[in-house]
């Protein structure tokens, strides 16, 4: 069965989602502070996680960093900031979705469904060799010499579909739809923010990006051979 933690310290709330989730058929744990969340994970690694930011003892944004620093498990924000600095700064933790309250239920199911296929393994799928690092589509991993980087399932998800069209401009509404569904189209500063931090993990030199390339106003695009390292790329977390 998929695991699930739901983290929020409202209590109904807690309960609500317990519930719903548990008919239908996942396994369910669940924490009313930080702290809980962190300990709980750690003894019963989930699968998907669900945090409020709003918790008693430490903000949602450190419990997403703790889990972040040794679980690949995506993580979906629940809360009711609604402010686009709250958003960029969850993402940027490691975040992998954010829904704001009020919800609803099919809304919450449709991403916890998105967020799991995004880290799904895939099978039979070809190896893409850069200077700098190696991209394993079947094993959904990436190497640099003989060490393996960390992404979040988003940032892979992001990575595969550029690396699927090696070469090719992938426009900022097909990347969105692509990795966060067709309800989205126009939050290219959720692109901004990854962009940013696959480059800090796979770019010998972050600030003049040689593999992940923008394309202005446009896309991105992923080049194999590399571009020769001139000229800087987009503020990480400009909001166009």
């Amino acid at each position: 069965m998929t695991r699930v933690l739901i983290v929020d310290d409202e209590l109904p709330l807690l309960r609500a989602l317990g519930i719903n989730l548990r008919a239908r058929h996942y396994e369910v744990d669940t924490a009313a502070d930080g702290a809980t969340a962190l300990s709980l994970a750690a003894r019963h690694p989930p699968d998907v996680v669900i945090v409020d930011l709003g918790l008693p003892d430490i903000d949602g944004v450190e419990v997403v960093r703790g889990l972040r620093g040794w679980s690949a498990a995506p993580i979906i924000v629940l809360s009711a900031r609604e402010q686009q600095a709250d958003k960029v700064t969850a993402l940027d933790a490691g975040a992998d979705d954010y829904v704001t309250k009020p919800f609803g239920m099919d809304e919450l199911l449709a991403r916890i469904r998105a967020a799991l296929r995004r880290a799904a393994p895939a099978t039979n799928e070809p190896v893409v060799h850069t200077g700098a690092f190696t991209v394993d589509l079947a094993a959904k991993k990436v190497v640099a010499g003989d060490r393996e980087i960390r992404l979040t399932p988003t940032e892979w998800q992001i990575l595969e579909v550029l690396v699927r069209n090696s070469g090719k401009l992938v426009d900022h509404r097909r990347l969105l739809h692509d990795v966060w569904g067709p309800a989205y189209g126009t939050e290219t500063n959720y692109l901004r923010v990854y962009l940013a931090q696959l480059r800090r993990k796979l770019e010998p030199d972050p600030a003049h990006p040689r593999y992940l390339i923008t394309e202005p106003g446009l896309g991105y695009r992923f080049e194999p051979a590399g571009r020769s390292a001139s000229g800087g790329d987009e503020p990480a977390q400009q909001v166009p």
